[in-house]
């Protein structure tokens, strides 16, 4: 019978926890870049009564990875002037295309008229996220300005989850930062785990497609920042463009279809850098 050196294999062993390890590293490397619903138009500010197109799209933003297909929201919606505004008539689907694969987004119209803010919230149709055999719902807000006059950016749309903005979000600065207060069913969520994303590939709305993208995400899977006991959380914007903050699965007990549905609250901010 062949034996071996206790040494040689200790040494086997090790190796294969170090290939089981490494393989363990690539998958959750690959898994872990945060899904986002984005809410986009390259305008923010608007200097004139229009139809502003805002896209609908389920994706990887900051490193132009995989585009996830969305079925029909369950609402798309404005607030301005205290008015709520139903949009979903307005929505279109489209294909995105990505580098990697292509998926279903929508396309929707916001009417601007009166100068003030526009707030605009989407409640998607829940996506079953096979991976971890749940669903997932992010409630998202993002914000269109007219003539810069401050009306509504700071109010309380009565979201099942919702992340209240302590900062104006469509002009904060670049090297300054963002800080917001995560709500589930309008209390504060302490503690709350929340991921950062930078839309580095932005959509391309003629083409329906991503732009290349602009930087290389950090190491160490996805940007977290945790809320204190109030829920509230601030994050340094190191960079000018779109910003993103997923506060995630904020109701334990929320269930979709028989299975756990991870309802999380989404806010898209806007940086500019001083001229």
């Amino acid at each position: 019978m062949n034996s071996i050196a206790p040494g040689v294999a200790q040494e086997k062993v090790d190796g294969m926890t170090k290939l089981r390890l490494a393989l363990m590293m690539f998958i959750w490397a690959s898994t872990a870049q945060a899904h986002f619903l984005l809410q986009y138009s390259p305008q923010t500010f608007i200097d004139r009564p229009g139809q502003v197109v805002l896209d609908l799209i389920f994706w990887h933003p900051m490193n132009a990875g995989h585009v996830m297909s969305m079925d029909v929201p369950q609402a798309f919606y404005m607030r301005h002037g205290g008015q709520d505004v139903d949009l979903l008539p307005s929505l279109t689907p489209f294909t995105f295309t990505a580098p990697h694969n292509s998926g279903t987004a929508y396309r929707g119209s916001v009417p601007i008229k009166r100068a003030g803010d526009y707030v605009i919230a989407t409640i998607p149709a829940p996506y079953y996220e096979q991976a971890e055999d749940i669903y997932i719902q992010q409630i998202t807000k993002s914000f269109l300005s007219r003539s810069g006059l401050p009306t509504d950016w700071d109010s309380n749309l009565g979201l099942p989850v919702e992340i209240m903005p302590l900062n104006k979000p469509y002009n904060v600065l670049a090297g300054s930062s963002f800080s917001g207060q995560v709500l589930a069913n309008g209390e504060p969520v302490p503690f709350a785990h929340i991921e950062v994303e930078y839309i580095s590939a932005e959509p391309n709305q003629t083409t329906n497609s991503a732009n290349a993208a602009q930087i290389t995400p950090p190491p160490g899977g996805a940007l977290v920042v945790k809320a204190d006991q109030n829920g509230v959380f601030t994050f340094g914007i190191p960079r000018a463009g779109h910003w993103g903050f997923a506060a995630l699965d904020l109701i334990e007990t929320a269930q979709h279809d028989g299975k756990k549905l991870s309802q999380d609250a989404v806010i898209w901010i806007r940086a500019w850098d001083l001229e």
